[in-house]
């Protein structure tokens, strides 16, 4: 049960050491390129440029995307978004890179001769030749990303000074070479020496980090100086906002066991619509290379959303997810305007009504009303952001298109700029130290004025955090697909189209179905994934396919899949009619969206059908898109859904036929049925001051056996006992030093478990029978949760094996209903409590050499470890 040990496991144990290599090395692949610029006067051929763009993008992209993800799964805030950051960062610089190298070589070819940096800018300077523009379209879209990642490299070194005092020099190296970066890109090669000590510098203190916090990982201390210690004290920055702090508090808790996800998103929502703003302003002449700079950082962006799923935040998975399509769609839309449609005229047509712009708008609003209860700041972001949709309505002339558009970026991005500042900030020192802005209308205020019904708030079901972003990717995708008319009479348009359709209906939804399948529901993301199925054939048959003049034969082959969908369709009606009333209408509108495809394919489309049932389509989506993100941010149904047809009438015809017996918690008569089926060797899901969990009585060695099967759990992985409080532990009279005493006072009752030695005194306890089949051999981890209902239910039984109730390798259940979907079928009983009070796990401590004052998190739960340590350290200065 303790920690491996090993060089392996610091990389996992300190994600740092990996992000902060993958930032010298990075550092140091460009640095080589700069000096041998510098020092011949001639700039790398295509090939070398291509060949370090591809190392920029595994080492620095990759492998620092991976230290990044580790980061959030250990609750570390600023280096979360610091490596995914930059890993943004270097495989948007390596794309570049590539594009300039496949830019260079075909201008070498032209020009047959070896260019100095200053030769080409002055060869292309006045050349009107399509090679010539493509080389100082690289070059522009190079200066349009490294402006945006200079300030918020600046805001990575600022806040990271907070922290420690190590990575403030490598952010700090970092952002000084950007500079120089962006300056060796318009003036030559001096720029490129000053880039190159700087880069230098970026290693050097990549390298002394790495190895501080390497050892720091081997040896369980710093032996080597520059962690653990801020430059200056976050506190200097402010004073606590008491409004703020209110409103977390009205807050449903979220998972702490991942670092929070927003400066991440903000990150995002500041990069891509600056580089739109320089495109719009007209620094940019193509849109080639910027594409690909905001396609990176969108995905960085769907990261923050999926954080924000974990830590079960439905509002910013949303938010983020929606974002992170409308900077795709809108990047290849103007990819197609600028590359793909060469012509004036042609440009002029690319700006036909694409209605799928007003789908965003309603969605914004929508976020406007989900973030009231929030705070200002939020409030303010989203009102911007339903500005920056607007800026983009088909209605606005070509003339003014895109002034408005460019300046509506630029103001998105200076909020950006600044919500992502005190994200971190605040986040660090988890107090709102920088100024966010109070509540605009309380949770009771809205709560009226949706006429909330409290009455039936403990028995409804958990309420889902994936909804909402999946009635937004339909929404978008089928009024995208309203097009399909237009698109027959102007194939320029076919261009526009797909991207709409094809990036929202598919490419995002693939990633909502797979947040549906970690969701616990119990049809998991079938309907989702199979309409990404179904927008993708739409846009490869329908747009792509009048570009191919697909023929008659391969419509045929279209018809016999489009039969194919109208009966899977009908299957996911009967799915929805289990959900609710809004998803049933959204299937039977689809089913007369897929005879319209049938028809198109045998050449018999009714039109105005089609256009109808799309347009109703996208109605139902935007309803659904806000009765799913108000009841999910307010964890109350207070927008109609409609009921679930089919299980309503299962409820009134034949409620007995739960899966298993159901007792609630609220009734002692409830906790007495559970208690007699733990008695009678029974497994049961019950609630705990975390997660649901799997309880077996400790008199039922067989019940313990159970356990595995049920949840298909390793054998090698033990089993942890609970017990109803620390007083329960004493009368066992185990040998436990005083420091260890002392420290479990002070983490029980709590979200804490702790590993110690085993002994004879579990027989004491009431282990009884089952002492080889909990814990290991040696050591056996105790929890003493912080619920009424469980320390009731544990003086009843006495000691329970307990684990997390949910199938070996999927998310924890975090509502009754979860668990009786899940495992109903294989236990014997369920003591139901609603929803739970924390949405992940303790959090396990190695105490087995608390007495050499040393403990390990083994796993970092509910209770961050930084908390954790904080208290053993108070408490063995206190015993010292």
């Amino acid at each position: 049960m303790a920690t491996v040990d090993g060089f392996p496991a610091s990389f996992y144990g300190e994600p740092g050491v990996l992000g902060m290599l993958s930032n010298g090395i990075s550092a140091f692949l460009v640095l080589l390129q700069n000096f041998s610029t510098a020092h011949t006067g001639i700039a790398p051929v295509g090939v070398e440029n291509i060949l370090a763009g591809v190392h920029l993008i595994l080492i620095g992209g990759l492998c620092q995307l991976v230290a990044g993800l580790l980061s959030f799964r250990k609750y570390d805030h600023l280096s979360g978004t610091a490596f995914i950051g930059y890993a943004a960062l270097w495989s948007s610089f390596g794309a570049t890179r590539i594009y300039f190298g496949a830019s260079d070589s075909a201008l070498r070819t032209m020009n047959n001769m070896s260019l100095s940096i200053n030769v080409t800018n002055s060869t292309c300077q006045n050349s009107t030749s399509d090679t010539c523009q493509l080389f100082l379209s690289v070059k522009e879209s190079a200066i349009a990303g490294l402006v945006p990642f200079i300030l918020l490299s600046f805001l990575f070194a600022f806040c990271s000074a907070t922290v420690n005092y190590i990575m403030p020099f490598v952010f700090g190296a970092i952002t000084a070479t950007l500079i120089f970066e962006a300056v060796a890109v318009i003036v030559g090669s001096w720029a490129l020496v000053v880039s190159g000590v700087l880069e230098l510098l970026i290693l050097l203190f990549a390298i002394y980090g790495s190895a501080a916090l390497l050892v720091k990982g081997l040896t369980q201390r710093l032996a080597l100086k520059g962690f653990g210690t801020p430059l200056f004290n976050v506190l200097l920055l402010g004073t606590p906002n008491s409004a703020r702090a209110q409103s977390i508090g009205q807050e449903k808790k979220k998972n702490t066991k991942y670092a929070e996800p927003m400066a991440l998103g903000f990150f995002s929502d500041t990069i891509a619509p600056f580089i739109f703003a320089f495109y719009s302003f007209g620094y940019m002449k193509s849109f080639g290379v910027g594409v690909a700079w905001v396609s990176i950082v969108s995905v960085a962006q769907l990261f923050s959303s999926y954080y924000a799923h974990l830590r079960q935040d439905c509002y910013y998975t949303t938010k983020f997810g929606l974002h992170a399509a409308y900077w795709l769609i809108k990047a290849w839309e103007e990819f197609v305007v600028s590359v793909l449609i060469a012509e004036e005229s042609a440009v002029a047509s690319g700006r036909e009504p694409m209605v799928g712009d007003w789908f965003f708008v309603a969605a914004a609003l929508v976020l406007c009303v989900g973030s009231l209860n929030m705070n200002v700041l939020e409030l303010i972001h989203n009102m911007l952001f339903v500005l920056l949709t607007v800026s983009t309505v088909p209605q606005i002339p070509l003339q003014g298109y895109y002034i408005f558009f460019g300046v509506a970026c630029s103001v998105f991005t200076a909020a950006s700029l600044y919500a992502t500042f005190s994200s971190l900030i605040n986040t660090i020192a988890e107090k709102s130290l920088i100024p966010v802005g109070p509540q605009p209308i309380s949770t009771e205020q809205l709560q009226k004025a949706f006429k909330c019904n409290r009455s039936n708030q403990g028995d409804q079901e958990a309420l889902p955090t994936t909804d909402a972003l999946f009635y937004l990717m339909n929404g978008v995708a089928a009024l995208s697909a309203l097009h399909a008319q237009v698109s027959s009479t102007n194939p320029s348009f076919l261009h526009l189209t797909v991207p709409w359709v094809l990036i929202s209906g598919a490419i995002i939804q693939i990633y909502v179905s797979r947040l549906q399948v970690t969701g616990g529901g119990r049809f998991g993301s079938v309907i989702s994934s199979f309409y990404v199925a179904v927008w993708a054939t739409w846009t490869w048959f329908r747009f792509a396919g009048e570009l191919l003049q697909i023929s008659t034969e391969a419509s045929f082959g279209f018809a016999a899949g489009a039969i194919a969908f109208l009966v899977i369709n009908a299957f996911l009606m009967l799915i929805a009619a289990y959900k609710n009333l809004v998803l049933l209408f959204l299937t039977t509108v689809m089913e007369v969206v897929l005879v319209c495809l049938l028809l198109s394919t045998l050449q018999r489309l009714p039109y105005q059908l089609e256009m109808a049932m799309l347009a109703l389509f996208s109605i139902i989506c935007i309803y659904g898109v806000l009765a799913s993100l108000v009841n999910c941010v307010f964890s109350q149904r207070l927008l109609p859904l409609g009921p679930a047809l089919i299980k309503e009438k299962v409820t009134q015809e034949a409620s007995s036929e739960a899966p298993c017996p159901l007792a609630t918690s609220r009734h002692t008569s409830g906790l007495l049925k559970i208690a007699g089926l733990l008695e009678r060797g029974g497994v049961c899901g019950i609630p705990t001051d975390t997660v649901y969990a799997l309880a077996a009585s400790c008199k039922n060695p067989e019940a313990i056996e159970k356990i595995y099967n049920i949840k298909d759990r390793p054998a090698e992985k033990p089993i942890c006992i609970c017990i109803s409080s620390v007083e329960q532990l004493v009368l066992a009279k185990p040998p436990f030093s005083p420091l260890l005493w002392e420290f479990m006072r002070n983490v029980y009752p709590g979200g804490i478990s702790c590993i110690v030695n085993k002994g004879d005194w579990l027989l004491n306890l009431g282990v009884g029978a089952a002492y080889d089949r909990v814990g290991t051999r040696d050591s056996i981890m105790i929890r003493v949760p912080d619920h009424t209902v469980t320390a009731h239910l544990c003086n009843i039984t006495g000691p329970l094996a307990i684990t997390s109730a949910n199938p070996s390798g999927e998310a924890d259940s975090t509502h009754h209903s979860m668990v009786i979907n899940r495992l109903g079928h294989k236990i014997q009983g369920v003591l139901c409590d609603g929803n739970s009070n924390e949405v992940v796990a303790s959090t396990v401590v190695n105490c087995l050499r608390v007495d050499e004052g040393t403990i390990t998190i083994v796993r970092e739960g509910c209770v961050p470890a930084v908390k954790v340590r904080q208290i053993f350290d108070r408490v063995k200065s206190i015993m010292v």
